[in-house]
């Protein structure tokens, strides 16, 4: 497995933190940062409990340990950049400023929830947020997000895509195909690779002789990096200059987020294929901690102040639990709507 290098510290205790002086992001960044991921990680976690008591049925793929990379893309990109990703996407959507009442919501089935409970939790959509998916077929948003890229070219708008995929998908063809009409259209697309190590129980190593998948890009003459996602600071470094480089009209850009899931493929993965070890070393880096205790060595919030946003949170999410519990499941007629465009289509009797 590719993995992101190991912190050579994996315990801090015993020893004494040093204390950062200054950065060059300010405080409310990283206080943005940081109620992102806290609000990302306690809706998984119930949405884990939940799933449990059987409140949530179906698939379940959740976002835990990989919250830096929202947090860190969505202070780099604007509200009218488009994305489209796969289905480990609750955080995602959330991030894109869907509501977790609205998300818990359609994980319950509730008429309530952002596709009125007929997404489920692989297929979240807002148009309003312009976030496209939410989408079930491994690699399929590769060409949709390349087609959403090709009609903010042909409209001149200066927005960009950001088109996400997990490694697995990176394996298929309709990657390559993307990628050359991409550059050869000059498309003002991201691609994001979000590379957690294991393409649902496969490590990267098994799959492919190529394994740093962001190498991809230069069979293409695509710019291409890897890039540490366990931080929101170098995810949001990373995608502020692609997307500057997209938005002066040179094309595509690459990036391989290196990131861990601490749980597995979905809710039914026991994740046997990793040692504890293996997944002890990524929490010691966990970028929620991590970025907690940021705040407080930067001066940015005192530990009250970090408690009162985590009371904040576990409120929100109680509340967005309650939500979903008292909402009412779609009328059995909502299975014949929001398939067509045409009202009177005539198959639908």
């Amino acid at each position: 497995m590719n993995k992101v290098p190991a912190s050579k510290n994996k315990s801090t205790k015993g020893t004494t933190r040093k204390k950062k002086s200054s950065s060059k992001f300010s405080k409310e960044t990283y206080l943005k940062w940081y109620e992102t991921m806290l609000r990302i990680r306690k809706f998984e976690e119930r949405a884990l409990m939940m799933y449990g008591k059987q409140k949530i049925r179906g698939f379940l793929h959740v976002y835990l340990g990989q919250e830096a990379i929202t947090a860190g893309m969505e202070s780099a990109l604007t509200s009218d950049d488009a994305i489209v990703t796969a289905y480990r996407q609750h955080g995602t959507a959330i991030g894109r400023g869907v509501s977790t009442r609205a998300a818990m919501a359609e994980l319950y089935g509730k008429a309530t929830g952002i596709n009125k409970g007929k997404g489920g939790s692989m297929h979240f959509f807002s148009k309003e947020n312009r976030y496209f998916g939410g989408n079930g077929i491994v690699g399929a948003q590769i060409p949709i997000g390349t087609g959403i890229a090709f009609a903010e070219k042909y409209r001149e708008t200066k927005n960009l895509c950001v088109t996400m995929f997990g490694d697995g998908a990176a394996r298929q063809g309709a990657l390559h195909e993307s990628f050359n009409m991409a550059m050869n259209w000059q498309l003002p697309v991201l691609y994001i690779c979000e590379n957690n190590g294991y393409a649902m129980g496969t490590s990267v190593g098994r799959t492919s002789n190529v394994p740093d998948i962001y190498k991809l890009g230069l069979g293409y003459d695509m710019p291409c990096e890897a890039v540490d996602g366990m931080t929101p600071e170098s995810v949001h470094e990373a995608i502020e200059k692609a997307a500057k480089h997209i938005r002066s009209g040179k094309g595509p850009y690459f990036l391989e987020i290196k990131t861990y899931r601490y749980k597995g493929h979905s809710v039914s993965d026991p994740g046997n294929y990793r040692t504890k070890e293996e997944v002890e070393e990524y929490k010691a880096k966990d970028p929620v901690k991590v970025t907690e205790q940021n705040l407080i060595d930067l001066g940015h919030a005192t530990e009250d102040e970090v408690k009162a946003i985590k009371d904040m949170i576990n409120k929100e999410i109680k509340e967005a639990i309650e939500f979903a519990e008292n909402s009412e499941f779609p009328d059995p007629s909502e299975i014949y709507t929001d398939n067509y465009v045409q009202k009177d289509y005539p198959y639908l009797t």
